[in-house]
């Protein structure tokens, strides 16, 4: 195992309560489906959309800001623009105490918040997707999940 993905399993290991900005109560949607399968893998996911808030989303209520969730988060995914991540990121900063990783999806990157978080001590992943990390370092093998050096038929 490399150092990028042992870096990544480490973080998907300690990892307990996220928080998913961007989430979409459209199944069909990425934010949907990554939420739905971290709550099902016992992360506990507190769903963030100001446009959605007050609606129900696998047993949680979908709130309209990071200051709702609990201060326990130690995670914060984003589905949101590249654009639109520093705020996002300078509000995680200050209502979490012990986050511990900001987690920019798949196209999604942005330098000055990365430096902002990693200043603090955070750990930011930019432009993957903990669903298909998951996936991949925890021998989870879907459609396109084969090759990956993770699982072995060595005892």
């Amino acid at each position: 195992m490399n150092d990028i993905d042992r870096r990544l399993r480490d973080i998907l290991k300690r990892t307990r309560e996220i928080a998913v900005v961007g989430v979409s109560t459209n199944p069909v949607r990425a934010s949907y489906f990554v939420a739905r399968y971290l709550s099902l893998r016992g992360f506990t996911v507190y769903p963030v959309n100001p446009g959605h808030a007050g609606k129900e989303l696998f047993g949680q209520t979908i709130l309209a800001d990071l200051s709702e969730c609990p201060d326990t988060v130690d995670m914060v995914d984003i589905f949101r623009r590249s654009e639109h991540v520093p705020p996002i990121v300078g509000q995680a900063l200050e209502v979490f105490p012990d986050l511990k990783t900001v987690w920019m999806q798949i196209g999604v990157e942005n330098h000055e918040a990365a430096a902002a978080a990693e200043a603090r001590g955070v750990d930011v992943v930019q432009n993957r997707c903990p669903k298909i990390e998951y996936q991949r370092l925890f021998g989870e093998l879907r459609m396109g999940g084969f090759n990956t050096g993770v699982i072995s038929s060595k005892l």
